[in-house]
């Protein structure tokens, strides 16, 4: 038995084991607390910037909510292609037993996933943050194409995975938020494990072919991803809905922000990590 099916089957039966109701597994109260915190203060995009530094508490806490709700609108948008792809390659691309038996088990807790957003974005914001991303059209060789779809998925769920684990156990957030963060972590726990012994395993299969080449412009295309969807933390609708005035202003300062860049290559360590040794990528990169 293979790796990959090993860890297949792991996961299957733990999925079974704490299979829930999303309808049921959270208690959604009429409103949030006005006085609480939505998100973790130093997960704020602006936190320690000197915008943030001139924004009363209160102010704070309004840009927190705002960005607690376009964090949850990144990971809805990122898990709509991901339902697609997977159910395509489920059923198209994907022949063994106990890989596509997990699949199911996955994407029904995706479902769940964007039911918890989505009830979340509905009752407090009133709408769901439009994605951003824009897709250039880029030639990859073969095979290129399953690679940089799995990676999209594990990058939406390394990166929001880190942001998970703190506010889970933030004790200062609404508890509706803890909640709603440490249901996907349990999940998500799953669907590393799961996605990075996937991942290896095409990777290792694909690649045998590809020459030099075209392994450096492919680890090109992944690094320009990873930076880019950073940026898409970085949302100018949250900005403005906070009140903020100069939106792009507050964008550029977080992104120039060595206390921002910093956060966001400790937040990514692990994902990175684990694509150097996965042999992915060839040493540790440094982010925008």
């Amino acid at each position: 038995m293979s790796k990959v099916q090993t860890v297949a089957q792991q996961m299957t039966r733990a999925s079974q084991k704490f299979f829930y109701d999303p309808s049921t597994v959270l208690d959604f109260p009429e409103a949030l607390d006005p006085d609480g915190w939505a998100m973790s203060p130093e997960l704020v995009s602006l936190y320690d910037t000197p915008i943030w530094h001139e924004m009363t508490e209160e102010e704070q806490k309004r840009l927190a909510f705002y960005e607690c709700c376009g964090f949850f609108s990144l990971i809805l948008n990122g898990e709509r292609p991901l339902l697609e792809g997977m159910s395509h390659r489920m059923y198209v691309n994907e022949k063994d037993l106990a890989v596509t038996e997990y699949m199911h088990h996955f994407m029904d807790e995706e479902n769940k996933h964007m039911m918890m957003f989505s009830g979340f974005l509905r009752r407090y914001l009133g709408r769901v943050y439009p994605e951003k991303k824009i897709s250039f059209a880029r030639e990859m060789p073969k095979g290129g194409e399953d690679l940089s779809f799995l990676l999209k998925v594990l990058v939406v769920e390394e990166l929001s995975d880190y942001y998970n684990v703190v506010m889970g156990a933030d004790e200062r957030l609404d508890q509706i938020c803890r909640d709603i963060n440490r249901v996907h972590h349990v999940d998500e726990a799953r669907h590393i494990r799961f996605g990075r012994a996937y991942l290896k395993s095409k990777w290792d299969e694909i690649t045998a072919e590809w020459n030099e080449e075209e392994l450096e412009d492919f680890r090109s295309w992944l690094l320009d991803y990873i930076n880019a969807s950073w940026r898409d933390f970085l949302n100018p609708s949250v900005y403005r809905d906070a009140g903020i005035k100069d939106t792009y202003a507050a964008r550029e300062a977080a992104l120039k922000s060595e206390v921002c860049r910093e956060h966001r290559q400790r937040a990514s360590e692990k994902f990175l990590t684990n694509l150097v040794d996965s042999g992915i990528l060839t040493a540790m990169p440094v982010l925008d």
